[in-house]
């Protein structure tokens, strides 16, 4: 994941209380720019989200739509 949708996410999922974790192979803290980009999720990689917490059905939507739209970017 690059710089510009890994800081995009994190000031999304930030704004949350749910514990939010992000991976392909492994799990990392989806509040984190540093262990996301550490990922190394390249365009077309599948990421596992997982979502725990009281405001958990409101992150998922929030993150789904971010992604759908391309992180606000052009293709």
């Amino acid at each position: 994941m690059h710089a510009r949708a890994a800081s995009k996410l994190v000031e999304l999922t930030a704004t949350f209380s749910s514990d939010i974790r992000v991976g392909h192979e492994k799990m990392v803290d989806g509040k984190s720019i540093l262990s996301l980009m550490m990922l190394a999720a390249v365009k077309g990689t599948e990421l596992s989200i997982e979502i725990d917490g009281v405001d958990e059905d409101l992150a998922i939507t929030a993150i789904v739509a971010l992604i759908s739209n391309r992180f606000g970017e052009d293709e």
